[in-house]
């Protein structure tokens, strides 16, 4: 029977159920949803773990999350054949005995006998229960969730594996039970978003104690677009989340805040277009030998008014004019004739041009950014070549016209 007052459900452990996991033929989405959402919620999550279609295996792992954890969820292992094996690993973690639900055999079999056809009894396993366990509507599947509670408080939760068949029982029947019982604490979070440096580098200006800390918990994630730093708190003693997140980020300012360009999800286009529309401005690209990876990364937008790419061989657009002196170690100057131009063509204010060049193993930026207010000439290197390099070069663009954007006329 649960406990009067229910646990307060603060950690959790996540178990992916299936041997198509451990030997990589399916890929796991659904750990990082349902991570996620109870991140949101204010739960830590300890773990993740992946595991094969193996009774022991399976049983241990439930065991040992269980002693370890307020809250434990898998995913998989509810189908009707023998290897699916979730529910023999629960009972035997409980020490109870699986019996038939009447009801949901009902179900199932009138499910079969709308279809006209005869019904399987090896699916009969699929109306299992256990004394301790609630069954879990699955109206896109056959198998019925189990929503277990311990004497202690602590909750086991069971999700089919199909993510069409797991998302909604997750949404619409564990979270609001889960509230119920005391989801999580009150948590707050910020993230930055950091260009021009590396994650190594920002480790070691946020320092070892910083990033040690638990709580609030400072992370650094390597994304391909930028270098995050996550802040993230739960209330503690009196504090708010709010505020134990709002000290932590003042001095995470103070290491990097030189660096940060962005705070949440948003992307190098968000940003760029949410700065050119405060100006009122619209702009115009020219980029050689990038392989378009500038326009592929500020997309179909309506502030860009003209966007051409060039192969780095071909002869430049007769509307440029003629191609610049390649074998000139310092392009700039043609490529801020480019900007020029590219800005009278589109009829915008801001004109980038960027022109990239292997270097042996990296690769050679030249950006030209001309603006109303005049035009800056930038020269980058970036590490490698090929497509990871045009990515870098990309970005580097990115960098240095929000840069520019931010420095020409009021601040937002």
């Amino acid at each position: 029977m649960p406990t009067s007052e229910p646990r307060r459900l603060l950690t959790a452990e996540l178990l992916s159920i299936g041997t198509e996991l451990t030997v990589g033929e399916t890929r796991d989405t659904n750990a990082g949803e349902v991570a996620r959402a109870l991140t949101e919620a204010g739960v830590r999550v300890g773990r993740i773990t992946a595991l094969p279609d193996d009774l022991p295996v399976v049983t241990d792992a439930f065991a040992a999350s269980l002693a370890r954890s307020d809250l434990v969820i898998s995913t998989g292992g509810l189908g009707p054949t023998p290897d699916d094996l979730t529910r023999e690993a629960i009972a035997a973690t409980c020490g109870e005995t699986v019996e038939i639900d009447p009801a949901i055999e009902a179900w199932l079999r009138e499910l079969w006998r709308r279809r006209d056809m005869p019904f399987p009894e090896l699916n009969l396993k699929q109306a299992w229960r256990i004394p301790s366990s609630d069954a879990l509507p699955n109206p896109n599947g056959t198998a019925p969730g189990w929503f277990v509670t311990r004497p202690d408080g602590r909750v086991i939760v069971a999700l089919p594996g199909p993510p069409r068949e797991m998302r909604p029982m997750w949404t619409d029947e564990v979270l609001p039970r889960l509230r119920g019982r005391g989801l999580g604490a009150a948590v707050a979070s910020r993230t930055y978003r950091l260009a021009g440096i590396g994650e190594s580098h920002v480790a070691e200006l946020l320092g070892e104690s910083l990033l040690r800390a638990t709580n609030p918990v400072v992370a650094t994630y390597a994304r391909v677009e930028a270098v995050d730093v996550r802040i993230s708190a739960v209330a503690d003693g009196g504090a708010s989340a709010e505020d134990l997140v709002e000290t932590a980020a003042t001095e995470v300012l103070g290491h990097v805040g030189r660096y940060v360009w962005a705070t949440g999800d948003t992307t190098w286009s968000q940003a760029i277009g949410a700065r050119l529309t405060h100006l009122g401005w619209t702009m115009a690209i020219v980029e050689i030998g990038t392989g378009g990876s500038l326009n592929a990364l500020v997309g179909d937008t309506p502030w860009v008014r003209f966007d051409e790419s060039i192969h780095p061989e071909a002869p430049a657009a007769s509307a440029h004019g003629p191609a610049p002196d390649t074998d000139a170690e310092d392009e700039t100057d043609d490529l801020e004739r480019f900007a020029t131009r590219a800005r009278q063509l589109g009829g915008a204010e801001v004109g980038l041009a960027v022109r990239a060049r292997p270097r042996t193993s990296d690769t050679a930026v030249w950006i030209a950014i001309s603006t109303p207010h005049g035009a800056r000439r930038i020269r980058r290197s970036v590490f490698l070549t090929g497509p990871m390099g045009m990515s870098r070069v990309a970005l580097t663009a990115a960098a240095a016209l929000l840069e520019v954007l931010r420095e020409d006329g009021p601040a937002p």
